[in-house]
């Protein structure tokens, strides 16, 4: 969120929803009254710097004269004395106004962000100078999501102006059950699809796991941290996140096309030897990556076939047609 450091009136807008901004880049430019009277501040800063600089440069000759006439036989030690207090307080106030003029250039330049210099030829009503107007920069770089001033419209300190984000990290928050939870940690892979990209998955990590259940549902939310530099992945869009929970537990996988369905029993068909291979039923578990899961029916270790599993089906129903 992007707010104004002071009241005023927006006189420009510089940026749009969808507009890329670089950090610093002025977002608008409004009119405000602390500019006039801040220059104002810096000014009589200025002139109190300029009179007290006069005032050791005649104190500091003081000092000379009373401590030539000291030496001379013709001055009391006490006038050196009062002549040397006088330029040491003469010192003090300069070390006084030089911090007052810091402190009021600062607050125009570091804290307003306008120029010492400008306003000196400024009309009641014409704003239109930059070095008049106080811009509204972005903190950061990034994308403007949202605008919500126009111009001519009043803002003070506690107005959001702006809503910028980072588009190159974003985070997706997935809702997990309840009995997956122990085999969660922060750093796990996860992978994210959604509608937008078809058949195209994002890889990201567990950033943070959530303090609470949900108690009408029985899940945790997970926040996962995704890089995005591409902008592919936007504010808002459904997702679905697959969570790689490592080995913890020795699993058979094999391809998605190795495994086929012959009168409603899932098989795959396992070589036995280089030209020959036998239906074998199956059950199933997880999907990974294109893989799944055999729970049942399949040692490690043993080969299967993948492509040409739809042809073997194929010639494997046809003699069970011809047998019967």
């Amino acid at each position: 969120l992007v707010g104004a450091v002071t009241d005023g009136r927006v006189i420009r807008v510089l940026a749009a929803p969808g507009d890329f901004v670089k950090a610093g880049q002025p977002l608008a430019r409004i009119h405000g009254h602390d500019v006039h009277d801040s220059r104002a501040l810096y000014r009589n800063a200025q002139t109190e710097l300029m009179r007290a600089t006069a005032n050791v440069q005649y104190s500091a000759k003081a000092r000379d004269r009373a401590r030539r006439l000291y030496d001379m036989k013709a001055g009391s030690l006490e006038q050196l004395e009062h002549a040397e207090a006088e330029l040491r307080n003469s010192e003090a106030s300069l070390a006084t106004a030089r911090v007052e003029v810091e402190r009021t250039r600062l607050h125009l330049v570091e804290f307003l962000g306008v120029p010492e210099g400008g306003g000196h030829d400024h009309q009641p009503g014409a704003e239109s100078d930059d070095a008049d107007l106080i811009p509204i920069r972005s903190p950061a770089a990034g994308v403007v999501i949202a605008r919500n001033i126009t111009p001519g419209a009043v803002v003070t300190p506690s107005t959001d102006l702006f809503v910028l984000t980072n588009l190159s990290s974003v985070w997706a928050i997935a809702e997990v059950n309840e009995e997956s939870l122990p085999k969660l940690a922060p750093g796990m892979p996860v992978r994210v699809s959604v509608q937008a990209w078809p058949g195209q998955s994002f890889p990201g990590r567990i950033g943070r796991l959530g303090e609470a259940l949900d108690p009408s549902t029985r899940t945790v939310k997970v926040r996962v941290d995704l890089p995005n530099r591409a902008g592919r992945l936007k504010p808002e869009m459904y997702a679905t996140a697959e969570i790689q929970v490592g080995a913890s537990q020795p699993a058979v996988f094999v391809p998605e096309q190795a495994v086929q369905e012959v009168r409603g029993q899932k098989v795959v068909f396992v070589q036995t030897a280089p030209s020959a291979f036998e239906v074998r039923p199956v059950d199933t578990g997880q999907s990974l990556d294109g893989a799944v899961e055999i729970t049942r029916g399949l040692r490690s270790g043993e080969r299967v076939a993948a492509h040409g599993a739809f042809v073997l089906k194929s010639e494997y129903l046809k003699a069970a047609l011809s047998g019967e």
